[in-house]
């Protein structure tokens, strides 16, 4: 019993070491110093939006634009991101502020206009990176006075109504205020940026005579010492109008060092829902804990010491169901060619999702590092090939199988090619919105190297290696004939219990689910890899504990048909996963588009069925350590 409660007892401690450091993280690259004077460049990013979840490149729209514009590199994760990184016209001199600079100057066209309202309509939001900080607009939140939340990018416009006019129109921000916030060195004349923000405005500039680079604006004048301060006069997105592009830079010294830079954009303000989302999970963890207790004590403790000793003809009969399947309960189950597969493939998502945590928590996988995480999984989960193979060959090897190399490609191709088939379709129609989200050629080409090239041969090394072992022995001996089962009871029925099964692991991490969704769909930040460490373990130990006590209750109604019942039941979770996808989708998202609700459901069903298999593989080798420990520890007449 003290050795059952010592995972609750430990992830408690883990909770406590997480509470003042769930947002650590190491900066991940060197830091810069400037000196006044010196050049600073704005970098571009894509464009987004909530309503679309399609990104595009910020030259898609008739932005201004350097004389040559040049892609930074990208790393296999921003690619598939959608990341587009480019050079601006914005150039600043550090610590040197300056007021109504003119980018350019452009008239728009009956196709150009079309492009802007489009993208004010779905709230596209322009991305921009100074020193590898992501720009982002202070918002005081309306229930906190003195908390600011920050969002990334402005948006491109916005639509209102001019005063006595019930006529829509739409607005660019043509106006920038910048903000770059600094930490100077104290001993050098040297300082580090720690911030960059910026408020947008939209401006009808006015000015005299006929325009040509020496003009000076009426409505912003540096000379005048006119800042634009408002958008009262905001300007119009509509065919042949005249647009002039402009931006202030401010400098603001800061006592935020360069290594905590990142604190605010990563500050989170709901910490209590975490906390609550943990106890919550933690009270269904130690439920499940003393249900696996009571029956380990009641099968385990009192068939070891005198099996013969029972109180009550009705405890006997309960006691006797299992150990009456002792002959039939390690018979190979049905399609046991597959089971081997989804085992496999199971082992792999666990490695690589535990490594990923782990390496997350620890700091390592920095949000400097755009694309970081995503890159860190497709290599992690590649290379875990290599315990896919293993795990799938030794249980294939235990049924009694000898065509390995049948059981290897398919462990190395079934649920690859799976997902590979609906990435192709959903990228597909990402090529026809035009988007930079679309994976390109050389990219996609990359992704099925690494597939056939290293994920393959490893899952074929490791089912050598495991098909080379011992296969693993039987407890008991499995009788010639199938014994027959008795009719179950209603709630025994395969579906219902499974269905019932999914509903614990589920619950135990729906609320972190939410914070996941909203991080990935709506844009924000998500790094409190802490919570999401501790939540990750209570899942596994809620997946086993369920699974194993509702294999208990099945093998006391002497039903031995516990392979599979043990994969779905605890893997039926991500049935609940993506009916809350689907509820997150029409209560949270205001998407519009059928492309980006094909591309939402899509992704989700890759999602769901990953949780499937990972959820599903942590269920069945928890019941199989049960079945084989209590048919062990018992003497069998």
């Amino acid at each position: 019993m003290a050795g059952l409660k010592r995972p609750v007892v430990w992830i408690s401690v883990f909770a406590l070491c997480f509470v003042h450091c769930h947002c650590f993280y190491l900066p991940g690259v060197a830091p810069q110093d400037f000196v006044k004077g010196d050049e600073l460049k704005v970098k571009v990013n894509k464009l987004t939006s909530t309503k679309t979840q399609l990104p595009y490149s910020y030259y898609s729209l008739p932005y201004c634009h350097p004389d040559r514009i040049v892609d930074s590199a990208e790393n296999l994760g921003e690619v598939l991101r959608g990341d587009r990184i480019e050079n601006s016209p914005y150039v600043f001199k550090m610590r040197e502020p300056q007021m109504c600079n003119v980018v350019c100057r452009i008239r728009l066209n009956k196709k150009t206009a079309k492009e802007f309202k489009e993208k004010i309509n779905d709230e596209y939001r322009v991305n921009m990176i100074l020193d590898n900080l992501p720009l982002v607009v202070p918002i005081r939140r309306p229930d906190q006075e003195n908390t600011i939340v920050y969002q990334q990018g402005f948006h491109v416009g916005l639509r209102g109504q001019y005063a006595g006019s019930k006529e829509e129109k739409h607005f660019i921000h043509n106006h920038l205020a910048f903000t770059v916030k600094y930490h100077k060195d104290p001993q050098a004349d040297t300082a580090r940026i720690v911030g960059f923000e910026v408020k947008p405005f939209s401006v009808k500039h006015e000015y005299e005579g006929t325009w040509n680079d020496m003009t000076r604006l009426t409505t912003c004048d540096p000379h005048a010492k006119r800042a634009v301060t408002n958008s009262e006069s905001p300007q119009e997105v509509d065919d042949k109008k005249e647009i002039i592009f402009t931006y202030d830079v401010e400098f603001q010294e800061s006592d935020v060092k360069w290594a905590s830079r990142w604190d605010t954009y990563l500050l989170m303000a709901d910490d209590q829902i975490h906390w609550f989302s943990i106890v919550n999970s933690l009270m269904i963890v130690i439920f499940l804990s003393g249900m696996v207790a009571m029956i380990m004590l009641r099968t385990l403790y009192r068939d070891i010491s005198k099996y013969n000793q029972l109180e009550t003809q009705e405890e006997a009969q309960e006691e006797t169901g299992w150990k009456l399947v002792h002959g039939d309960v390690f018979r190979p189950p049905s399609n046991p060619d597959l089971l081997c597969v989804y085992v496999g493939t199971g082992v792999q998502f666990f490695g690589m999702f535990l490594v990923t945590m782990i390496f997350a928590v620890l700091g390592f996988l920095s949000p400097s590092n755009r694309g970081g995480l995503m890159m860190a999984m497709l290599l992690l989960w590649i290379f875990m090939g290599l315990f896919s193979g293993y795990s799938s060959a030794r249980l294939y090897k235990m049924f009694k199988g000898t065509e390995w190399k049948k059981i290897t490609l398919k462990t190395a191709f079934m649920f690859p090619a799976t997902c590979f088939a609906i990435f192709f379709v959903l990228n597909a129609l990402i090529w026809g919105e035009k988007s930079s989200g679309a994976v390109p050629f050389g990219t996609m080409f990359a992704l099925v190297f690494l597939w056939f090239g290293i994920s393959v041969p490893l899952v074929f090394v490791g089912s050598y290696v495991g098909f080379r072992k011992p296969a693993i022995e039987d407890p008991v001996k499995t009788n010639k004939i199938p014994r027959q089962i008795p009719e179950q009871p209603w709630y025994m029925n395969p579906i219902f219990s499974i269905l019932i099964g999914g509903i614990l692991p589920f619950g135990a991490i729906f609320i972190e689910l939410f914070f996941i969704l909203t991080s990935i769909w709506l844009h924000q930040f998500y790094y409190i890899f802490g919570f999401l460490f501790i939540v990750f373990i209570i899942l596994i130990i809620t997946c086993a504990e369920i699974t194993i006590v509702l294999c208990y209750f099945q093998l006391c109604s002497e039903d031995y048909l516990w392979w599979w019942r043990s994969y779905l039941t605890s893997g039926s979770s991500a049935l609940y996963l993506f009916l809350y996808a689907a509820f997150y989708f029409f209560t949270k998202l205001e998407i519009t588009k059928p492309v980006s609700g094909i591309l939402y459901f899509g992704y989700m069903l890759i999602g769901s069925y990953a949780f499937f298999v990972l959820t599903g593989t942590i269920g069945f080798y928890a019941c199989f350590w049960f079945t084989r420990l209590i048919y062990s520890s018992v003497k069998i007449d």
